[in-house]
């Protein structure tokens, strides 16, 4: 019988000793991991203000292209109210007047052309930026080539 309780609580020694090292084994994994989980949590969080900040610039960039469309709008108008005015029909025009109608209407397609480029990203001339006569301007589109033109 001693022997048996001799056995018995060596075996629980045995098995408490054993799960001791489980438990320091178990609680080394869980550091780790917390470690990792910490590490991860901290990209995340990196990630998230580099997409907010993203966000923000889309935002504005998509703002400065929505007014440049209003502008481009206006312009627009603006040319169709001088194109269209008192009813003038351009093809009897350029019949009766070729070598007149051929000057404005080449003129006005290279002011155009340069609105489509400054409209697509190009950097304004230093006369562009410069001119406030009317004789000056880019009349296809005054308001993105010729930032300081006020019509009076």
């Amino acid at each position: 019988m001693r022997l048996f309780l001799i056995g018995i609580i060596i075996t629980s020694l045995l098995g408490a000793g054993a799960y001791v090292i489980k438990l320091q084994r178990d609680n080394g994994i869980l550091k780790a991991n917390a470690i990792k989980l910490e590490s991860a949590i901290g990209e995340q969080k990196a990630l998230i203000e580099n997409q907010q900040k993203d966000f923000k610039e889309i935002l504005e960039a998509n703002q400065k292209m929505n007014e440049l469309v209003g502008v481009l709008k206006q312009d627009l108008e603006n040319l169709d109210k001088r194109f269209n005015k008192k009813n003038r029909d351009v093809g009897k025009l350029a019949i009766a007047k070729t070598e007149s109608i051929e000057r404005i209407t080449n003129g006005a397609s290279a002011l155009a052309t340069r609105c489509i480029e400054i409209a697509s990203g190009a950097e304004l001339t230093e006369e562009e930026k410069n001119a406030t006569k009317k004789s000056e301007i880019n009349s296809e589109c005054p308001s993105i080539a010729n930032p300081k033109y006020v019509p009076y």
